[in-house]
C-alpha cells in the first residue's frame, strides 16, 4: 500500500491485505490486526475507513448468500470472519482514539486555563460523569502528558503548577493502591446493625482503618478527623499548609473510594435493598464531606483559598449529579438512611451552596426534591416549600413527570405540616391525576396516602363528626397501602402506614392506630428513614397513652423523642411533651422506675448514651416551654 493512492483506495487495500494475510495464516492474533489498523488509518479519517469496511462486509455477505460453488462459499465465509475481526478491532482503535483525544483535550484545558481555574479544569477532566471515564491507566497517562507539557512551558510558575497537578494525580493513584484491598473490609469488622459511615474512635465506619493504610499526611489526617468526629474547621487549621498536589491527591483518593464503594454496594444482588441504602449513604456522605470542606476553607485564611473552595463545590456537584441519575435516587425520602449525628444534622446546609452554582437541570430538580424532604423533616417548612417549588418548575421544563409528581406529593405533605389542609388536598389531587395519566404507580400510591391523610386532618380541623367523612379519607389511605404492598417500596410503605396510624390516632381509635404504627415503624427501620421511625414512635406513644399502657408509652416516647431530636426534627417536642406530662402525673421517682424498666429495650435501639440522654432531653423541653 502506498500513500500516493486516494484515501478510499488505500483503505480498501488495507482491508484486503488483512483479509488475505488471515486466509494465508499470517495473522496469529487479534493484536496484529489492531496494530495494523492503528498504523494504517490516519487520524480524523475514520468515517471513510468505516464506509470501506461496510462495503467489503456487504460484498462478502452476498458471496456467502449466493455462492458460485461450495469452495468459493467456504472462502467467502473465512473472509467474512476476518472482516468481523477487523470490525471488532476497529472498535478498539476507535475507543483508544477517543481516550487519546480525551487526554489531549484534558491536558490542553488544564495547561491553557487561567491560574485560578487550573485545579477546577483538572477536576472537570476527571469527572466520572464524562464520557469516556478515564481508567486508572489512562489517568496515569494524563499525569505523564501533563508532566511532559510542563517541561516545555517557559513560565516557571506555570510549569511548576502543572507539575504539581501531575504529581498529585500520581500520588492519588499510589494512595488508592494502598487502600484498594481494604475498600470494604471494615464492613465485616463492625456491627452489621449499625452499618454506616458515622465515625467513632472504636472503629465504626471505614475512616480509622483507611487512616492506618494510607501514608500521605493530608488524606491520613482527614480520615483520622472523620473517624473521631473532629470538626473540619479544627482539622483544616491544624494543617501546616494545603499544597496543590496534596489536594489533587485527596480528590483522586476520595473519588475512587466513593465510586468503588458504590459499585460494590450496587452488586449486592442478594441484598439489593440494603445495597441501595448503602449506595445512597455513600453518595450523601462524600458529597457532604466535600461541601463541608468548601465551607470550612471559606472561613479560614489559607493560600489559594478561592480555588480550593471552588474545587470542593465542583466535586460536590459531580457526586450529586451522578447520584441523581441512579434508579434508586430517593424521590420520596431516604436522605437519612445510614446517617446519624453531625453528618445528618448539617447535611442540608452543606449542600445548599453547590446547588446555587448549577443551572436548572433534571438532576438539580431531583436533588432539590431530596433536600426539600429533609428540610420538612427538620421543621423548615418555608425552605422545604421553596426547594419543592423550584424542583417542580425545573422538572416540568425538563419533562421529568416522575419528579414533578413527587414534588406535588411533597408540597402536599408540607402543607399538612403547616395545617393548610385545603392546599394539601389540592396538591395531592394534582399528583394523583398526573400519576394516573402517566402510569406512575409509586406516585399514585403516595398521592392516595397524602389525599387521605390531608382529608383526615381537614375533617378534624372543621370538627366533622360524621363517620363517613373519615371512612372516605381512610379508604384513600388503604388504597395507597395496598398499592404500595404490591410495589414493595418500603420507604413509601412506611409513610403510608404511618399516615394510617396517625389518622386512627386523630379519630381516637388507638388500637387500630397501634397496629399500623408498629408496621410503619418496622418499614421505616428497613428503609433506614430515621425521621419516619421517630414520627411513628411519637404517635405510638400517644396511642399507648390513650390506652394507659404507660410502659409502652415511655418506651416509644423516649425512642421517638431521641431519634427526632438527633436529626434536628421539631417533632421531637411532641413525644417529649407527652413524657413530661406523664412524669408530672406519676411523679419523678415513679416515672424513673418505669423508664429504668425499659432500659434494656431502649439501649438495644439507641445505645447507652442515648438512654442516658433522655432525662436531659426532657429537661431541654421543659426549659423551652
Amino acid at each position: 500500500m502506498t500513500d500516493s493512492l486516494p484515501l478510499r483506495d488505500r483503505y480498501i487495500q488495507l482491508i484486503d491485505d488483512i483479509v488475505q494475510a488471515t486466509l494465508k495464516g499470517k495473522i496469529r492474533s487479534k493484536e496484529q490486526v489492531y496494530q495494523m489498523l492503528l498504523s494504517g488509518v490516519s487520524s480524523g479519517t475514520g468515517e471513510i475507513f468505516e464506509r470501506c469496511l461496510e462495503e467489503r462486509l456487504n460484498t462478502t455477505q452476498q458471496q456467502v448468500d449466493n455462492p458460485v460453488s461450495e469452495m468459493k462459499q467456504a472462502k467467502a465465509m473465512r473472509a467474512q470472519r476476518a472482516l468481523n475481526t477487523i470490525s471488532s478491532e476497529w472498535q478498539r482503535v476507535q475507543e483508544q482514539n477517543r481516550v487519546l483525544e480525551a487526554i489531549a483535550t484534558a491536558t490542553q484545558a488544564v495547561t491553557h486555563a487561567e491560574p485560578t481555574e487550573r485545579l477546577t479544569a483538572l477536576l472537570r477532566a476527571i469527572d466520572p460523569n464524562r464520557e469516556p471515564v478515564l481508567t486508572l491507566s489512562q489517568l496515569t497517562q494524563l499525569a505523564k502528558t501533563l508532566q511532559q507539557d510542563a517541561s516545555a512551558i517557559s513560565n516557571p510558575d506555570h510549569a511548576a503548577e502543572i507539575q504539581q497537578l501531575s504529581q498529585g494525580i500520581r500520588a492519588g493513584l499510589a494512595s488508592w493502591g494502598q487502600l484498594e484491598n481494604d475498600l470494604v473490609s471494615w464492613i465485616y469488622d463492625q456491627n452489621q446493625g449499625s452499618l454506616g459511615f458515622e465515625g467513632s474512635p472504636d472503629q465504626r465506619g471505614p475512616w480509622s482503618l483507611w487512616a492506618k493504610k494510607v501514608n500521605s499526611p493530608l488524606p491520613q489526617s482527614l480520615f483520622q478527623a472523620l473517624a473521631s468526629n473532629q470538626p473540619l474547621h479544627e482539622w483544616i487549621r491544624q494543617q501546616p499548609s494545603v499544597e496543590l498536589d496534596a489536594w489533587v491527591e485527596l480528590a483522586v483518593i476520595l473519588q475512587y473510594l466513593q465510586r468503588r464503594l458504590i459499585a460494590w454496594f450496587d452488586q449486592r444482588v442478594y441484598a439489593s435493598k440494603l445495597g441501595a441504602r448503602l449506595s445512597i449513604s455513600t453518595y450523601i456522605v462524600f458529597a457532604v464531606i466535600w461541601s463541608q470542606l468548601a465551607i470550612t476553607l471559606n472561613q479560614v485564611l489559607v493560600p489559594q483559598r478561592e480555588r480550593l473552595v471552588n474545587s470542593c463545590f465542583q466535586v460536590t456537584l459531580q457526586i450529586l449529579r451522578a447520584f441523581a441519575q441512579r434508579d434508586y435516587f430517593p424521590l420520596y425520602g431516604g436522605v437519612f438512611a445510614s446517617l446519624s449525628g453531625q453528618y445528618l444534622r448539617d447535611t442540608m446546609n452543606y449542600l445548599n451552596e453547590p446547588l446555587r452554582r448549577v443551572e436548572g437541570t433534571q438532576e438539580k430538580a431531583r436533588i432539590l426534591t431530596l433536600l426539600g424532604y429533609s428540610q420538612r423533616a427538620q421543621g423548615q417548612y418555608k425552605r422545604a416549600t421553596a426547594f419543592h417549588q423550584e424542583a417542580l418548575e425545573i422538572a416540568q421544563e425538563a419533562g421529568d413527570r416522575t419528579c414533578e409528581i413527587a414534588n406535588f406529593n411533597h408540597l402536599s405533605r408540607t402543607c399538612v405540616a403547616q395545617k393548610n389542609y385545603t392546599e394539601a388536598i389540592n396538591y395531592s389531587q394534582r399528583a394523583l391525576i398526573l400519576a394516573r395519566q402517566t402510569g406512575d404507580k409509586l406516585g399514585e400510591a403516595n398521592a392516595l396516602a397524602n389525599l387521605g391523610y390531608s382529608e383526615v386532618f381537614q375533617a378534624q380541623q372543621q370538627l366533622e363528626v360524621e363517620p363517613e367523612v373519615y371512612e372516605s379519607a381512610i379508604n384513600y389511605l388503604q388504597q395507597g397501602r395496598q398499592l404500595l404492598e404490591r410495589l414493595g417500596d418500603k420507604q413509601s410503605q412506611a409513610l403510608c402506614l404511618s399516615s394510617l396510624g396517625i389518622a386512627y390516632v386523630v379519630i381516637q381509635q388507638p388500637q387500630d392506630a397501634i397496629a399500623y404504627l408498629e408496621q410503619g415503624w418496622q418499614a421505616a427501620q428497613f428503609s433506614g428513614d430515621l425521621y419516619l421511625q421517630g414520627v411513628n414512635l411519637a404517635y405510638l406513644a400517644q396511642a399507648n397513652y390513650s390506652l394507659q399502657d404507660l410502659e409502652k408509652t415511655i418506651y416509644t416516647g423516649s425512642l421517638g423523642a431521641y431519634l427526632l431530636e438527633q436529626i434536628g426534627a421539631e417533632d421531637w417536642r411532641q413525644a417529649a411533651g407527652l413524657l413530661v406530662i406523664l412524669q408530672g402525673q406519676l411523679g419523678v421517682e415513679s416515672f424513673q422506675e418505669l423508664l429504668a424498666g425499659q432500659r434494656s429495650k431502649i439501649i438495644a435501639v439507641i445505645g447507652v448514651d442515648g438512654y442516658d440522654y433522655i432525662p436531659e432531653l426532657l429537661e431541654k423541653y421543659r426549659s423551652s416551654i
